[in-house]
C-alpha cells in the first residue's frame, strides 16, 4: 500500500490521525471509516508490545489506514521489527542530538542511506510484492522512500539541535510532543506561553526549510484546526481511548440531565 500521509504531503494536502491504546483490531477497523488518514500504534505509553503491534499494523493497513508505530527506544530492534511488520512510518521519542538521529537512520533505512538489515518480511510481501519487480535494489529504494522516519521533538536538546536534525538525509520529518516539550521548557502544559509558541514555530520552520513534513500532537479539534492554520502538514489528534471516554461522558451528561 502506498503511504497515504506521504502522498498527501507531496500533493500539498493535510493529513489527520490519532493514537491507539485500545489493543483492539475492531477499533482500528472502525477508525478506517471515519476519514482519518493514519493511526499511530503506541508502544511507548501503552502495554502494546512488538507481537501485538505487528498484528495491529496489518489490521490498519488492511482497513485502509496508514499504520504508524511509536516505538519505545532509540534501538535497532524495535525500529527494525516494526518496519519489517509493514509500518508506514515510525515515531521515535526521546531524541536529543543529531548523532542519535544519524543512528536512527542507520537502523531505519537500507543502504546506501543507512544499514537496515534485510529479510523477506511482510513489508515487502515476503519477497513477492510488486516492489520486487526491479529486484532487491528496487524494493530497498521503495522502502527508503515510502516509510517515514519521524523523530519526536520533545526535549530541550532536540529543540536546540532541530535544524541539524532536520537537515539529515533519512530523517523524513519531525513529530512534536507538546506536553513533554512544555515540561522540558519548564512550563508544563502551558501551550499558550510565548516560549512554547516560539519553540513550536522554530520546529515548524526547520521542517519546512528542509522540505519535510511537520507533525503535531494535540488533544482537541479546535487545537487541530489551529495547528493546520499555522502550517502543520499533519496533526495526530488525541488517542482513541480518550475520544471514546469523552463521547460517553457527553452521553451521560446529556442523557442524565
Amino acid at each position: 500500500m502506498e503511504n497515504r500521509v506521504l502522498e498527501k504531503f507531496h500533493s500539498g494536502d493535510k493529513s489527520l490521525g490519532t493514537f491507539t491504546h485500545l489493543l483492539s483490531a475492531p477499533a482500528i477497523e472502525a477508525l478506517a471509516y471515519t476519514g482519518l488518514d493514519y493511526v499511530i500504534i503506541d508502544m511507548e505509553h501503552s502495554p502494546i508490545a512488538a507481537e501485538h503491534a505487528a498484528e495491529l499494523v496489518g489490521v490498519a493497513a488492511g482497513a485502509g489506514l496508514a499504520p504508524f508505530v511509536r516505538v519505545d527506544a532509540i534501538e535497532r530492534s524495535p525500529v527494525l521489527k516494526m518496519l519489517d511488520a509493514g509500518a508506514a512510518g515510525l515515531i521515535v521519542p526521546g531524541l536529543e542530538t543529531a548523532e542519535e538521529a544519524k543512528r536512527l537512520v542507520e537502523y531505519a533505512k537500507f543502504a546506501p542511506l543507512g544499514n537496515r538489515g534485510y529479510c523477506p518480511t511482510r513489508d515487502g510481501g515476503w519477497g513477492m510484492a510488486e516492489c520486487y519487480s526491479e529486484g532487491l535494489t528496487g524494493y530497498m529504494e521503495r522502502a527508503n522512500a515510502n516509510t517515514l522516519l519521524l523523530p519526536q521533538c520533545e526535549t530541550a536538546s532536540c529543540l536546540e539541535n532541530i535544524d541539524a536534525i532536520c537537515a539529515l538525509e533519512g530523517v523524513d520529518g519531525i513529530f512534536i510532543g507538546p506536553y513533554d516539550l512544555s515540561i522540558a521548557l519548564g512550563i508544563p502544559g502551558q501551550f499558550g506561553d510565548e516560549r512554547h509558541i516560539a519553540a513550536v514555530a522554530r520546529i515548524l520552520e526547520a521542517c519546512h526549510s528542509h522540505g519535510k513534513p511537520a507533525v503535531m500532537f494535540c488533544g482537541t479539534v479546535e487545537a487541530a484546526k489551529g495547528y493546520f492554520a499555522q502550517g502543520f502538514d499533519s496533526v495526530a489528534m488525541s488517542l482513541d481511548i480518550d475520544v471514546l471516554a469523552g463521547a460517553f461522558r457527553d452521553v451521560c451528561r446529556i442523557a442524565l440531565n
